[in-house]
């Protein structure tokens, strides 16, 4: 049996692109594998991937312009907690394994100590390897939930597609008012994720385990937790401390 990367006319009319470079150079680019004695195309190994970025392509996957240049070997890096930032480093340096593992992390602490920072450079770290990334705020994620629910729409949609990407970041959980509704929509998408065995980031400002049940609910803390490993930070607020002259 012979296989070749050039694709069948039938896989050039599908859903498939060719115009990227297969990661495990076994196809065209077009997530298909082609077996020239059968004449038969064969999923490649990149085409969950590629299934799974095309999915992600109208969801939030822009780093933020603060954070776009944010490195491990610069401040504010440098001045948050050495173990933090050394656990954050090798789960980024290890992505692809972390995320095909479906393993995640989960900052914890008070305001402005550095938990989005480190969030964001594992995004980067996942974008630069070619994974697929959401990356939201709580609030906001909610507020395109609603808009859907307004405009009378189906939310299955998205909540595929937030099934569907590599890793998913949600910053400020906690931060939204708890209503029923809330709580739900915040379930739905962890449960969603833990079920599919799929990566997140996750920021809090709340560290203590009841406060966290009382406003997420006990189920999807549970999941988070053994989805995520979690970091805890501390310190002093550092976007109110002024830089001594």
């Amino acid at each position: 049996m012979s296989y070749s990367s050039a694709s069948p006319a039938w896989t050039q009319r599908s859903d498939s692109r060719t115009d990227e470079r297969c990661p495990c150079d076994l196809c065209d680019g077009s997530g298909f594998v082609y077996d020239t004695e059968t004449n038969t195309a064969f999923d490649c190994r990149c085409r969950a991937q590629r299934v799974a970025r095309a999915k992600a392509r109208t969801l939030s996957a822009v780093i933020p312009r603060r954070y776009r240049d944010v490195s491990f070997d610069r401040p504010p890096v440098l001045d948050i907690a050495p173990n933090i930032v050394a656990a954050t480093r090798r789960f980024a340096d290890r992505i692809d394994q972390h995320l095909d593992a479906g393993r995640g992390l989960w900052f914890m602490g008070p305001v402005g100590t550095g938990k989005t920072t480190l969030a964001m450079l594992v995004a980067k770290a996942a974008l630069a390897a070619g994974r697929s990334v959401a990356i939201y705020s709580l609030p906001r994620l909610l507020n395109e939930i609603r808009d859907i629910h307004r405009a009378e729409r189906s939310h299955l949609d998205l909540l595929d597609r937030l099934t569907a990407v590599d890793l998913l970041h949600i910053d400020d959980v906690g931060a939204e008012r708890t209503t029923d509704w809330v709580l739900e929509e915040l379930y739905s998408i962890v449960n969603a994720r833990y079920e599919d065995q799929r990566s997140m980031l996750i920021t809090t400002n709340i560290e203590d385990h009841a406060a966290l049940c009382e406003q997420i609910s006990e189920r999807t803390v549970s999941r988070l937790t053994e989805m995520c490993e979690q970091l805890p930070l501390a310190g002093e607020d550092r976007r109110t401390v002024l830089p001594l002259t």
